[in-house]
């Protein structure tokens, strides 16, 4: 984010002069306030990166939008540092939005807009609109598109003044070296101290308090100070009212998700269950009491229904089972279900602890409470990697897909049911095993998917059928594969189970045309038909070009980007490059080390340290041979892609993170130390820095290229990018600034501009 200032810094040196007796706002110590509002711009990014998400679920699958939104305001803030600073543009915005957030009646209109969205067939989402005609359909479309492309405006208005701090700080700041290792330190603390109030599944209330007291220091003077601590009030209000709903029994913000537990009251819903929890403001589980007294005391619940519930039947296929692991445990209809059948130990993985929490105290049979259970909180995936067991039954539950990971194109679930997860989890059972896998498809595709990827795995086609939704459960696909003759036999065995299964399949066949293509760890879009790139993504990229111009009419940016030779293509490649590959380290992390919020703060950390050892080796070594540095940087983009990260999923976490990190982030030194030398040439800094701001927005669009041609390939066209950077990098000729400023300054001041490069980069989480 600060990159930009650089240009300030550096080009602006003769008008600087002309600015320096404008009061900014902040602490009086240049260093204790860089640091601050370093710290306060990143989490505010990653608190409105999560917020948003959940509150307006089109963002939880486009979570990229709102980084990169958030990254155009604090760039433009740093490229703009010398125009007043009006603190209030920004408070006044997120007023605005946490009250849009939180106010019943602005934030119902908020969650609609993903509903006007989703009439596009080719992205699939949660709680889809009905078909209503083209011009119907169309109209929503419009509006939904005018909504979101409002909200995106505000995000931005509130990051610009918050740029300008950072950047008017940078500027005047006597020694800039220090100022940039300070930003970058800031960076990593603001990142840390969201993934610990995550961690303790504190509120939206308590993420805005932290993010009120950074603020505080820069709210002004005299009556501009009392109308910007009136705005923090304000803020503070809206967002406390936004966890008052009396009508729940439990509202809690999980390190993953939004959690509501509610008592269902309604007759005419009894089928969900006597507790409901909502994910994310929709539904996903109810908590079932299928116990012999359960079901007695429930006048919509059979003894023959119960006999064969979606939670009995895994333990009808595979009776009595001594060692059974459940993975998407949830709150514990599957784990009861496997103590009902016998089970004599249950392993019940579960990513989101809160949800364990309130399976824990509320669910009626009290599951996890049986000596019998072991809990894992851990990524499904990373369990898989790590665990040395067999199990007689496996159990897939009903895995979260409602959220995604804010790097990536990949939702939550997607690397458990990509083909190697599969045959991983296949792995793990007894030679007469079975495994059983529940999904809630909303395309024939998915089933078709899964049901092939099953196929292939186990080598012959799994027992499908779509269990109906009753009082005993919502329903879904069910599959059954492993050791065909245990399976067979449980059929003979159990005629009712028999007969219901057949008329299950009669009803409603499951598809299995065996033609989808199969989510592999290079291809894990299991909500995609094909490859190719949803239509959302190009009507998002239309909204951030709008955006753009917006903001250039806003700032008065007309001499932003003037007529570009080949040095501004240099810095627009290097930006592009450098977003990419920060997706695709997350991609690629995320298969050894889960899909967690932790994967994401272990690859920035690594990034920020990258930083910091680039500007020390440009401070210490006065000449770095700039082949060394290309083969370095094409070398490691080309080693990586055919390093199978997966072959370190068996060490210790504690070992594979860094490890994993600093493999992943190694081209980001020699990409940083490409810039530091390119920045010393180039005569014109603000242009090089715009040029470069765009290639990173550039970028940001191109990773929904990982839908068409997967993950790693996403490397070649980084190594692509890079090679494209350095056909057109600045040349000698250009050093006249350099030369002038005297050649003990030129590579300090470059480092500094590598900190500010890649801190504008770092906010990702």
């Amino acid at each position: 984010m600060a990159r930009l200032l650089v240009a300030r810094s550096l080009s602006m040196s003769r008008t600087a002069a002309v600015d320096s007796n404008e009061s900014r706002p902040g602490p009086v110590n240049r260093t204790w306030a860089i640091l601050l509002i370093s710290i306060a711009g990143l989490y505010l990014e990653l608190l409105l990166i999560r917020w948003i998400g959940t509150e307006v679920r089109i963002f939880a699958y486009l979570q990229n939008t709102i980084l990169i939104v958030c990254f155009l305001g604090l760039g433009i803030g740093c490229f703009t540092c010398r125009q007043r600073i009006v603190m209030r543009r920004s408070l006044l915005a997120l007023l605005c939005l946490t009250a849009a957030l939180s106010v019943p009646l602005m934030h119902e209109h908020l969650g609609k807009i993903s509903l006007l969205l989703s009439g596009l067939g080719d992205f699939v989402i949660w709680e889809e609109a009905l078909d209503a005609g083209l011009w119907t359909g169309l109209g929503r479309m419009a509006l939904g598109l005018a909504s979101a492309f409002l909200l995106l405006v505000v995000v931005w208005e509130i990051f610009v003044p918050i740029g300008r701090v950072l950047g008017r700080l940078m500027d005047d700041h006597p020694r800039t070296v220090w100022a940039y290792s300070v930003n970058v330190i800031g960076s990593l603390i603001g990142v840390w101290l969201f993934v610990a109030l995550s961690a303790l599944s504190l509120s939206p209330f308590v993420w805005m308090a932290f993010a009120a007291a950074m603020l505080l220091a820069f709210v002004g003077r005299g009556r501009e100070r009392w109308f910007n601590l009136a705005c923090l009030a304000g803020i503070l209000g809206a967002t406390w009212f936004a966890d008052q709903r009396p009508e729940l029994m439990e509202l809690s913000w999980s390190p993953y998700q939004k959690l509501a537990l509610y008592e269902n009251t309604d007759p005419a819903q009894q089928w969900k269950g006597r507790y409901v929890i909502d994910v994310n403001n929709t539904g996903y589980q109810g908590m079932v009491d299928l116990s012999a007294a359960g079901v007695a005391a429930n006048p919509h619940i059979t003894p023959e229904m119960a006999a064969v519930s979606q939670y009995d039947i895994p333990l009808l296929m595979k009776p009595q089972p001594k060692n059974v692991l459940i993975v998407g445990a949830g709150s514990g209809n599957d784990v009861a279900g496997a103590l009902r059948g016998g089970a004599e130990h249950v392993t019940a993985v579960e990513i989101d602890p809160v949800i364990i929490d309130m399976g824990r105290r509320h669910h009626p049979e009290r599951p996890y409470d049986s000596q019998r259970v072991t809990v894992v909180i851990d990524d499904a995936r990373s369990f898989f990697a790590t665990t040395q067991e067999k199990f007689d039954l496996i159990i897939f539950g009903l895995l979260d897909s409602h959220t995604m990971t804010s790097m990536t194109n990949a939702r939550l679930d997607h690397y458990v049911y990509t083909q190697e997860s599969l045959a991983r989890a296949a792995s793990l059972l007894t030679d007469d095993g079975v495994m059983s896998l529940n999904f809630l498809a909303q395309r024939d595709f998915i089933e078709d998917r899964i049901h092939r990827s099953l196929t292939e795995v186990f080598g012959q086609a799994p027992l499908a059928f779509c269990h109906e939704t009753d009082a005993t459960g919502w329903g879904g696909v069910m599959f059954f594969a492993g050791n065909q003759n245990a399976i067979e036999r449980a059929l003979a065995d159990n005629p009712h189970l028999a007969a219901a299964i057949a008329k299950w399949q009669q009803e409603r066949p499951v598809a299995a045309t065996g033609t989808t293509k199969v989510a592999t760890d290079d291809w894990p879009y299991l909500y995609l038909k094909r490859p190719h790139v949803p239509s959302m993504y190009y009507l998002m990229a239309v909204l951030m070009a709008c955006l753009l111009v917006y903001a250039r009419q806003r700032c008065g940016g007309r001499d932003w980007f003037g007529k570009w030779h080949a040095s501004q293509w240099h810095f627009f490649f290097l930006g592009a490059a450098f977003l990419l590959l920060e997706v695709q380290n997350i991609s690629k992390a995320s298969v050894v080390l889960g899909n967690t919020w932790t994967v994401n703060a272990v690859i920035i950390s690594g990034i920020l340290a990258m930083v910091l050892l680039a500007n020390l080796i440009a401070a210490r070594v006065r000449r770095i041979p700039t082949a060394l540095t290309t083969v370095g940087l094409i070398g490691v983009c080309v080693a990586l892609y055919f390093i199978d990260l997966s072959t370190f999923g068996f060490l210790p976490y504690a070992v594979k993170a860094p490890l994993v990190g600093a493999l992943t982030t190694l081209p980001m030194l020699f990409s940083g130390l490409l810039f530091i030398d390119s920045f010393a040439k180039c005569p014109d800094k603000g242009q090089a820095l715009g040029a470069n701001l765009i290639g990173a927005l550039v970028g940001g669009v191109l990773q929904a290229a990982t839908f068409v041609i997967g993950v790693k390939a996403l490397l070649l066209i980084v190594a692509g990018l890079y090679v494209a950077a350095l056909a057109t990098r600045p040349r000698p000729a250009y050093a006249r600034d350099t030369q002038r400023a005297g050649a003990h300054d030129a590579p300090v001041d470059a480092a500094a501009g590598l900190f500010a490069w890649l801190r504008q980069r770092a906010p990702s989480q």
